[in-house]
């Protein structure tokens, strides 16, 4: 079934075409990834399939009655909120209606005398026994612990950029659609909670349209993948490499087709040279066959980001740390941390969201000083960083003066290059090199920001979170150049797939202050670690007792909706099973007719989905009731 049909769809920004008569659909258990190079529209293809923004010209066709969730890159929130409250924003009328028995128990617990809200609060807690939406709740609560967030009540103008986009996340997943569309869902969450996304999305039974620069993720959900370059758009039924695949084969032919193209015009040019008469009707036919094909439009070159190496020279001593440590707030981050990076390094640094790892790289950079400790840097050291945010990016000024700040001109393995050379190598033609820097899109800033940061020749490299709005040429050019860099490179990266084309060393934060090192890239660092944790403890779903992170007294009951939940949440189980076998029997039944058989295997991978997620939620409220009762037994 056809959700929803883009019709020669033609957008630009001032004299930038962005969309040249593109056209698309999106089908029911479609998982799409959005591919191309910053600049080419991703983003607005995504805003105007969802609505929030339209083309130029042309028409988006959606089937009646679809509802679409939209995760954007910079979600807004209503001031005031908190987060649960944040998730159930959406105009469903289910999602409305928990979002109102939320806020109501909220302001009964502030005012507990109140009679109307308690007449308020029993009428709600009916109609969500109706609704059955307490499933729902639970549902959200755990998509939330698993994205890291256990604190339900704190309020969303408290939470800092990374944990907004995750509430934004959460909220899109949680949303009843038939069109969920996310615009960079993997930034600014750290490696387990993109696995676990990924396992989500992979079981995910509506269609998916998405944006995002991690190849594994892309390789692992989409089925489907599409491409936009030069203003026109390509579809490929392949998830990223097998798109690889399709997409060299695409480029081969029709780069052979317009060698054909042009030995005919080479052909047919001898002939208009020699003279020939056009008076007969097959001779003005030759004629215009030459103009046919010299008006022909060769396909565009493909462009490319290329960078060859560049560094100045560096000395025997590089950076040493010796027992350095660093603390906020009474929290260690970093304890007796001792290294001396090597000329050649490909350093890793991995760990879960706030843990030290920024704070690692700028006490090696000199932009922070240990609580204890010293950190030595050789005099011929030369660093540079790519940090997570465009430091110093005026964007008033116009692109070629923001790269002349750095240099004029610099000395690489093609010879000497100007800073008008080296933005042509990063896809800034003449005409864009001459606007201010206002003029470009997100993912072509910060190709802009990595191309002053590789002009000022460092031989220490320091990459924070270099994936994020990179486009994925981008991407691979920088990986192939970093495998030629003379100097060592130090990133900090939630893509796997950068990680293990890219290091050979990881350094792991394993929390309360340790470091520990692995050889090897990413795969080979969760490896190890699988071996050191024991199974049943890595199996274990976090707890959802905000209260105890926070360092006040245990829980000592559940509230009326938990304990409600726990009551009935076995009988539930047991439902959902039976349906599975029912559907199952169903499935033995049709084995001939097709359509029936996948319309039964789609619903089957949606009550899974829902039976898993009971499972965890039922997991979770068997160890708060353990722990109530231990509490209690404690208490004598």
């Amino acid at each position: 079934m056809v959700l929803l049909t883009a019709e020669h769809l033609q957008k630009s920004y001032g004299t930038r075409i962005i969309f040249d008569d593109i056209s698309f659909s999106i089908h029911e258990g479609d998982k799409i990834g959005v591919i191309g190079v910053n600049g080419t529209g991703k983003s607005t293809l995504l805003r105007i399939a969802a609505g929030v923004d339209h083309a130029d010209s042309g028409e988006v066709i959606t089937m009646n009655g679809m509802r679409i969730a939209y995760l954007s890159q910079n979600p807004e929130f209503t001031a005031g909120t908190t987060v649960l409250q944040q998730v159930f924003a959406g105009g469903n009328p289910k999602l409305a209606l928990v979002r109102d028995y939320e806020e109501t128990m909220e302001r009964l617990s502030k005012s507990p005398e109140d009679k109307n809200l308690a007449a308020l609060s029993a009428k709600l807690t009916e109609e969500m026994d109706k609704a059955e939406a307490w499933s729902l709740e639970s549902e959200a609560k755990n998509i939330l612990t698993r994205l890291g967030l256990t604190d339900f009540g704190q309020r969303v103008d408290t939470l800092s950029g990374g944990q907004k986009k995750r509430v934004a996340l959460a909220a899109a997943l949680i949303a009843p659609v038939e069109l969920l569309i996310l615009d960079e869902p993997t930034n600014h969450i750290d490696h387990g909670t993109v696995e676990w996304l990924e396992k989500h999305l992979e079981k995910y039974s509506k269609a998916l349209l998405m944006v995002t620069h991690d190849r594994y993720f892309l390789d692992r959900v989409a089925n489907r993948t599409l491409e936009l370059e030069h203003g026109k758009i390509f579809s490929y039924q392949a998830n990223y490499t097998n798109f690889l695949e399709m997409k060299a084969e695409r480029e081969e032919l029709e780069a052979a087709g317009e060698r054909k193209r042009q030995n005919l015009l080479r052909s047919e040019l001898e002939w208009v040279r020699r003279g020939a008469q056009a008076r007969s009707t097959k001779q003005k036919a030759r004629l215009q066959r030459f103009e046919g094909l010299s008006s022909q439009k060769a396909p565009e070159e493909k462009q490319n980001v290329e960078l060859s190496s560049v560094g100045s020279r560096l000395g025997r001593k590089t950076i040493e740390l010796e027992n350095v440590c660093k603390s906020y707030d009474e929290k260690i981050f970093i304890k007796d941390f001792n290294y001396i990076v090597l000329r050649d390094d490909r350093i890793g640094i991995t760990g879960d969201n706030g843990c030290g790892k920024t704070t690692l790289l700028k006490m090696m950079t000199g932009k922070l000083q240990p609580d204890s400790g010293m950190v030595h840097w050789g005099e011929t050291v030369k660093i540079g960083v790519f940090s997570q945010e465009n430091e110093d990016m005026d964007e008033s000024v116009k692109v070629l003066d923001y790269i002349r700040e750095v240099a004029e001109y610099i000395q690489t393995g093609d010879g000497r290059v100007s800073a008008s050379q080296m933005l042509e190598k990063f896809l800034f033609p003449a005409d864009m090199q001459r606007g201010p820097i206002s003029m470009l899109s997100g993912g072509e800033k910060r190709r802009l920001y990595l191309a002053r940061v590789l002009m000022s020749a460092p031989n220490i490299l320091f990459l924070d979170e270099p994936t994020n709005d990179l486009d994925l040429e981008t991407l691979m050019i920088l990986e192939d150049y970093l495998e030629g860099f003379q100097g060592a490179v130090i990133a900090v990266s939630h893509d796997r797939y950068f990680l293990d084309k890219t290091v050979n060393r990881i350094f792991a934060f394993l929390g309360e202050g340790k470091i520990r090192q692995y050889e090897g890239g990413y795969s080979d660092c969760k490896a190890a670690r699988e071996k050191e944790v024991p199974v049943v403890e890595a199996m274990k779903p976090q707890k959802m007792d905000s209260a105890r992170e926070k360092g006040s007294s245990p829980t000592t009951k559940m509230s009326y909706k938990d304990q409600r939940e726990y009551d009935t949440i076995g009988d539930e189980i047991a439902k959902i099973e039976e349906k599975i076998w029912m559907i199952e029997k169903l499935m033995e039944t049709c084995v001939a007719d097709y359509t029936e058989l996948q319309r039964l295997s789609q619903e089957k991978e949606a009550v899974g989905s829902k039976l898993e997620s009971r499972m965890e939620r039922w997991m979770e409220l068997s160890e708060l009731a353990e722990e109530i009762e231990k509490n209690r037994t404690e208490r004598g």
